[in-house]
């Protein structure tokens, strides 16, 4: 398990992440998702024990990772950036590997390298970007970690080479109890894959959620009203992206609270018409963010 309680971090004034909180079950994957820059790879490596955080604190299993070397030998962080020693091939690297992780386990690293398909007495230095991710991939999951930190592991996959990644994941953790947290920009590369998404924006986290929930409490309204006296009635209700056009009212509904205050409301309110829609996780992620088509409009205006 993977505990993140109230995580501040900051690099001089800027502060980065504020008051971060959110728990990542054994043999659970948490999907990580936010636009470039929201802080995804500042929470990964505080997690990581790299940084020390400036306030409150990451337990995995209990054990704090930046004061515990033990607590640190039981995860596997991957960076966006991978690491490889000068001059070594992947064969090489997975022997580095094998001295600093008891566990590692050289079998496994030789079927998920011949999965991908990568030759692992060439030079990392040759490797594309794409290549090198799944040689870390390989490195990562044979190490058998109990946490598992990916930071845009999907960054440089070609779709079917994510759809590897995906595989590998899923089957590792059926077989082990590996709390996994992968981050990802991308909304469409978690799906299928995380039973948890959480949306960092703003210096923490906007949007946690389970994912089969998304559709049950997060939804689209379009309504049409009878006349358009009700119309302040409705700009005080918990909702998103409110839109009124003549009598016809759209607006988004996301969490399970604010769903039942507007379906009590509308229960109550008498309209002419309603029509409710499940959300998807991108249409979640894009009314979370901060929304710049006003400005991209006016552009060449």
């Amino acid at each position: 398990m993977i505990e993140f309680k109230n995580v501040t971090k900051a690099f001089e004034e800027n502060t980065v992440l504020q008051n971060v909180s959110f728990t990542v079950s054994d043999s659970s994957i948490y999907g990580l998702v936010g636009f470039n820059g929201a802080g995804k790879t500042t929470l990964l490596k505080t997690a990581a024990g790299i940084y020390k955080s400036d306030g409150g604190s990451v337990l995995f299993n209990g054990i704090n990772t930046y004061d515990s070397d033990e607590g640190r030998s039981r995860l596997f962080f991957m960076p966006d950036n991978i690491f490889y020693i000068r001059g070594s091939t992947a064969e090489a690297m997975a022997g580095f590997y094998q001295k600093i992780y008891k566990s590692f386990d050289w079998k496994l690293f030789l079927k998920i390298s011949g999965i991908f398909g990568f030759d692992i007495k060439k030079k990392l230095s040759s490797f594309s970007k794409g290549m090198l991710k799944q040689a870390e991939i390989a490195f990562a999951v044979a190490s058998r970690p109990e946490q598992l930190l990916l930071d845009e592991v999907f960054d440089g996959l070609d779709p079917q080479k994510k759809e590897f990644f995906r595989q590998i994941i899923l089957e590792y953790i059926i077989e082990s109890p590996c709390s996994v947290i992968v981050s990802s920009h991308s909304i469409a590369d978690l799906s299928g894959l995380c039973d948890r998404i959480g949306l960092l924006n703003g210096k923490s986290i906007a949007f946690d959620c389970v994912v089969d929930d998304i559709p049950l409490y997060n939804k689209n309204y379009r309504i049409l009203l009878y006349d358009t006296a009700s119309k302040d009635v409705l700009s005080r209700l918990p909702v998103r992206s409110l839109k009124i056009q003549g009598n016809a009212v759209t607006f988004s509904v996301l969490g399970k609270d604010n769903l039942r205050s507007v379906e009590a409301f509308l229960t109550s309110f008498e309209v002419v018409s309603a029509d409710c829609t499940p959300m998807t996780a991108e249409e979640i992620f894009l009314s979370e963010t901060e929304d710049k088509s006003n400005e991209i409009r006016k552009l060449f205006s």
